[in-house]
């Protein structure tokens, strides 16, 4: 039997480091997937390799270890917790396929741990729906970092544009944000854990100075709601120029992050800013009209993809 599951990435576009503290946030899906392939081990051995990461290891699943056979660790804490919680431990190969870039901030372990868990429950003939699922995936994303939202995992198991209220409820948005984008992204990763821990230091060194600036970027993302549904992309861009901002203050922002956001609003980008855990990874460009001009002028130092959002979210099946 071989099961397999795929989930898409995600790009926040408001509320990244402030939805850890309860305010609200707007992310979405898009047309970048991570796929994940589990059957039998021919050998007594559990494998997981991925061809474009050019990574393989052994797992020993019951103490959450692995033996590096190649390529780097990055990924496997999050497949190791996913197997710990699901898994038997009997022997089975994990082959991971993905054109989602590590560490890039676009939910590269959000979608690699909601396509792995997805792959496990088919192999092992466990009931699931989208609700457990992405609390599963939440939960596995929280042990490995310490602090997580849940709204990567989310985006990536429902697919489509959300909103995370202030109270955890989670609306889609149905209005058409098809609107084209482009992610910059550079060769030094991010790392969400060390940068939520990072902002949650800061937080309690300067309370009275921090704390209205998460509140101040829950009302943003409140003012960009509204925007998006009356397809006032002009407010949107700008309101994301201001966030980029308030990212600033948090202290997540980078020279390489900040110089792809200024090349970009520099080519005609209505809007730009960090989008996810900061220290490094991507930078989102809203470009209507410019999507060519905006990638040539990231491209000169930096990495870029086009990409659109996707109401796809996660899939799986098994073959016998």
């Amino acid at each position: 039997m071989i099961a397999k599951a795929s989930a898409p990435a995600k790009t926040i576009l408001f509320g990244e480091h402030s939805v850890v503290y309860g305010e609200p946030a707007i992310a979405g899906a898009v047309n970048k997937r991570a796929h994940v392939i589990i059957k039998k081990s021919k050998t007594d051995r559990t494998v997981f390799r991925s061809p474009d990461l050019n990574f393989e290891a052994e797992l020993l699943t019951k103490h959450k270890k692995y033996i590096l056979k190649r390529g780097k660790p990055g990924i496997i804490r999050y497949i190791l917790e996913a197997l710990y919680k699901v898994h038997d431990h009997s022997p089975i190969d994990i082959t991971l396929y993905s054109n989602v870039p590590i560490g890039s901030g676009l939910g590269s372990s959000a979608a690699v741990t909601v396509a792995t868990l997805a792959a496990l429950y088919r192999y092992h003939n466990i009931r699931f729906n989208k609700h457990s699922l992405a609390h599963d995936a939440h939960m596995v994303e929280q042990s490995v970092q310490g602090m997580a939202s849940p709204l990567d995992t989310l985006v990536s198991t429902y697919g489509g544009l959300v909103y995370l209220s202030r109270n955890k409820k989670v609306e889609h948005f149905n209005v058409n944000f098809n609107v084209p984008f482009v992610v910059g992204y550079t060769t030094k990763h991010g790392n969400t854990g060390k940068m939520v821990k990072d902002v949650k230091s800061l937080k309690m060194r300067n309370p009275k100075i921090i704390n209205p600036v998460i509140s101040s970027m829950g009302n943003l993302t409140n003012y960009a709601k509204q925007a998006i549904l009356k397809r006032d992309f002009k407010t949107v861009g700008e309101l994301m120029n201001i966030n980029h901002g308030f990212l600033d203050v948090l202290g997540v922002n980078t020279l390489e992050l900040s110089r792809m956001v200024y090349n970009a609003r520099d080519a005609g980008a209505i809007g730009a800013k960090t989008t996810g855990a900061g220290g490094g990874g991507s930078i989102i460009a809203l470009c209507p009209g410019k999507v060519d001009e905006v990638a040539n002028a990231i491209s000169r130092d930096d990495n870029i993809l086009k990409i659109r959002f996707t109401r796809k979210g996660v899939s799986s099946r098994v073959y016998k």
